[in-house]
C-alpha cells in the first residue's frame, strides 16, 4: 500500500519525484503530494491521482534538489486533501510521508491534545510526525535522535521519510514492515518503496532492514539501528531493465502482462526445467529437499490470488509427494495460535515478497521452529529475506494491481518443487514424471495458443458486461480457477461474483441461478470431467447462460452452452496455468467494456503491506 519516494543530490527533485510516484501508482491512487526545500518547505497535495497533482501545481515553483512525494491508500481518514501526505509538523518545519499504520497512534494524540497539540488531517501520520517533533523539542536532540527515541513507543509498520527546513541537506527515513529501497548515484540518493522510481539512474540499491533508520545526504548514506549502532549497508544490483515497467504499446498494464504470460513462464523454467535431460534444478530447495521429503505435512500461506495459487499447489503437492498439505490465510494464521511442529514445512507465497500478514505469519512459524520456503518475485524483498530457501518466480514487475502473470509464474515454481520433490521421494514413477515435465515444458506455448482467442473472449465479455452476478464453476485442480475468475471479474468489472466447486453448486448457489445469470464453467477435460458435464446441464436446465472453458475433443459441452472458449489440452496437474487464461481475459475485456480503469481498481492497491 501507499507508494513513497524521495531524492538529494544535484537534479531537480520535483521531476525525479512526480515520475517516481506515477510508477508506483499501482500502490495507492486516492490522493498524493510532495514536499520540496527551496530554501523553506513547501508542500503540494491533492485528492486524486498522480495527474491530478501535476494539473493543480502547474506553474508552481517548483525547484529544489531534495523532496520527497507521496500516492496514498487511506487507512486513517478518507481520501481528502487535508488527509493527503506529506503531512506538517506544528512548527512547520518538519515533513513526513508514511507508509503503514500506527496501532497506538490515538494513545499518543491523546497525549499530544493534552499538550496543546492539534491536528489538521484525520491520519495517524501526522500523530506519528507531532510526536517526533514533541521528542525533537524537548530533548533539544537531533531529528534522527527523535525517530529513534518516537520509533521505540510505536507500535504497527512502517516506512517513514522525513524533511526537516533547518537541515535541507538530509533526508530521515525508518522503515518496519513497508518495504523502502535506497537508490545508490554518484553524488545523490533516491528513495523509492520498490525499485522503479530510480530505474534509469543506477542499479545500485540497498533495501533497507527492519528497525533500521537512514541518514540520506546527497553523497552519504548512514545506517543504524534502533539503539543507535552503526549498519553497513548491503549494496545489490538491480536486474531490471526501464521497458519491464512501461506499457509497451498496450492499452492498459493488466492486458500487457496477461500477454507477457508465455514468456514469463518460460522464463521461469528456464534453466531450472530440463524436459529431455529429466531434470529440475533449484538450488534454493534442494538445500531443504530431504527436509521436504520427511516432512509430515506442509502448510502453504498466502493472500488473495497467491492464496489461490497455493490452493492448486495443495491437489498438485498431495497427489506427487504424498505429504499432507494445508492451505492458510496469511491473515487468520497469523492469529489463531496455530499448532506448528518442529520440521514443519511452511510454503510463503507472494508477488511482492511484502504482504504484511504472510510475513508475520512466517516469522512466527520460523520462532516454532518450521521451515520457511518463500515463493517471490521481488529479489531482495523482505520475505525473501526471512525465508530459510525458497525459488523467485521471475516474472517480472507486475504493475496491474490485479495479479496475472504472478499466478501463473507462481504456479510454474511450485509445479517443478512438488515434481522435484515427489520424484526424489519415490512417490511418481519415472515415465509420469518425465511426461509431466514435457507438459510443462509445453506451457508457454499452449498459453500463447490461448491468448490468440483474445477477441472472441472480448466479443463474450461485452455480451455479459451487464451482468449484476456471475458464478464460476470447476472441480479438482479447476476448484481454485473459478475461484480466481470470480476474484478478477470482482476486482476489475465490480460485478459481484462467487467460485464453487460445481458440484456445492446444489447446496445453495444453484437458487441463484435465471435467465441473466452467467454461470462460467471452468470444464477442462480431467477425472471430473463428466461430473461437470451434469453440472452444466443442472444449469442450463434452469436456463442460465453457460460460458465453458474446454478443450476442443469436448464434443458434449458446446451443446450445452451458451458461449465456449476453448484452450489446449494438458494433464490436469497442468492445466490451471493454461485455463486461467480466459479467466483473466474475460474480467480484463469486461472491464474495459464498462469503462473501468482496469489498471487501478477502486479501493485496491498493489503490495499489501498493512493488516
Amino acid at each position: 500500500m501507499c507508494g513513497i519516494v524521495g531524492y538529494i543530490g544535484p537534479r531537480q527533485a520535483y521531476p525525479i519525484i512526480i515520475t517516481g510516484l506515477k510508477r508506483q501508482e499501482y500502490r495507492g491512487y486516492d490522493s498524493t503530494g510532495i514536499a520540496l526545500i527551496n530554501p523553506t518547505l513547501k508542500v503540494y497535495k491533492k485528492k486524486g491521482k498522480v495527474a491530478e497533482l501535476e494539473s493543480a501545481i502547474l506553474g508552481e515553483d517548483v525547484k529544489g534538489n531534495i523532496g520527497i512525494g507521496h500516492t496514498r491508500w487511506a487507512t486513517h481518514g478518507e481520501p481528502s486533501d487535508r488527509n493527503a501526505h506529506p503531512h506538517v509538523s506544528a512548527s512547520g518545519k518538519l515533513a513526513i510521508i508514511h507508509n503503514g499504520i500506527i496501532e497506538n497512534y490515538a494513545q499518543l494524540k491523546t497525549e499530544l491534545l493534552k499538550k496543546g497539540y492539534q491536528f489538521n488531517s484525520d491520519t495517524d501520520t501526522e500523530v506519528l510526525l507531532n510526536f517526533i517533533e514533541e521528542i525533537k523539542n524537548n530533548t533539544n536532540c537531533s531529528l534522527e535522535e527523535a525517530v529513534r527515541i518516537a520509533l521505540k513507543r510505536v507500535s504497527g509498520a512502517y516506512v517513514i521519510l522525513l524533511l526537516d527546513q533547518d537541515h535541507p541537506d538530509t533526508i530521515v527515513a525508518a522503515r518496519k514492515g513497508s518495504p523502502l529501497v535506497i537508490g545508490i548515484g554518484k553524488g545523490e540518493h533516491f528513495l523509492g518503496s520498490d525499485a522503479t522510481p530510480m530505474l534509469e539512474y543506477t542499479k545500485e540499491v540497498v533495501y533497507v532492514n527492519d528497525y533500521e533508520v537512514a541518514i540520506i545526504k546527497a553523497d552519504e548514506l548512514i545506517l543504524k539501528n534502533l539503539g543507535n549502532e552503526r549498519q553497513t549497508p548491503y549494496i545489490t544490483k538491480l536486474d531490471m531493465e526501464l521497458a519491464a515497467i512501461e506499457k509497451g504499446g498496450y492499452d492498459h498494464f493488466m492486458l500487457k502482462e496477461i500477454f507477457e504470460q508465455p514468456q514469463t513462464i518460460y522464463d521461469c523454467l528456464r534453466g531450472r526445467l530440463d524436459a529431455e535431460a529429466g531434470t529440475i534444478t533449484m538450488s534454493g530447495i534442494q538445500k531443504y529437499a530431504d527436509q521436504i521429503k520427511n516432512a509430515n505435512r506442509i502448510v502453504m500461506v498466502a493472500c488473495g490470488t497467491s492464496w489461490h495459487a497455493g490452493l492448486v499447489a495443495e491437489y498438485i503437492f498431495e497427489e506427487l509427494t504424498r505429504i499432507s498439505v494445508e492451505v492458510e490465510y496469511a491473515s487468520e494464521f497469523r492469529y489463531r495460535n496455530p499448532v506448528i511442529n518442529k520440521g514443519d514445512v511452511i510454503i510463503a507465497i507472494s508477488q511482492s515478497g511484502e504482504t504484511a500478514d504472510t510475513l508475520v505469519a512466517i516469522e512466527n512459524a520460523k520462532a516454532k521452529g518450521a521451515i520457511i520456503l518463500g515463493v517471490v518475485n521481488v529479489v531482495g524483498s523482505s520475505i525473501a529475506r526471512v525465508s530459510d530457501a525458497g525459488a523467485y518466480t521471475h516474472a517480472g514487475p507486475e504493475i496491474g494491481v490485479a495479479s496475472t502473470k504472478a499466478f501463473t509464474a507462481q504456479l510454474a515454481v511450485l509445479t517443478m518443487i512438488a515434481l522435484k520433490i515427489g520424484y526424489e521421494k519415490g512417490t511418481i514413477d519415472r515415465d509420469r514424471y518425465l511426461r509431466l515435465l514435457q507438459e510443462l515444458d509445453a506451457v508457454p506455448g499452449k498459453v500463447a495458443e490461448v491468448l490468440q482467442s483474445h477477441e472472441r473472449i472480448k466479443e463474450i465479455a461485452e455480451k455479459y458486461k451487464d451482468a449484476k452476478d456471475c458464478l464460476y464453476l470447476g472441480r479438482g485442480y479447476n476448484f481454485p480457477v473459478a475461484l480466481e475468475g470470480a476474484l478478477k471479474l470482482k476486482e476489475i468489472s465490480y460485478i459481484h461474483a462467487e467460485g464453487y466447486p460445481a458440484a456445492e453448486m446444489k447446496h445453495g448457489p444453484i437458487a441463484l441461478v435465471e435467465e441473466t445469470l452467467p454461470v462460467i464453467f471452468v470444464a477442462t477435460k480431467d477425472s471430473y470431467h463428466e461430473k461437470v458435464v451434469s453440472n452444466m446441464q443442472e444449469i442450463k436446465a434452469r436456463k442460465g447462460k453457460i460460458i465453458a472453458v474446454i478443450n476442443e475433443s469436448d464434443q458434449l459441452s458446446p451443446t450445452l452452452a451458451n458461449d465456449v472458449i476453448l484452450v489446449p489440452e494438458a494433464d490436469e496437474i497442468i492445466a490451471p496455468m493454461i485455463s486461467v487464461i480466459p479467466m483473466q481475459l474475460l474480467a480484463y475485456y469486461i472491464g474495459v467494456a464498462k469503462g473501468y480503469d482496469v489498471d487501478k481498481p477502486r479501493n485496491l492497491a498493489k503490495s499489501v503491506t498493512v493488516e
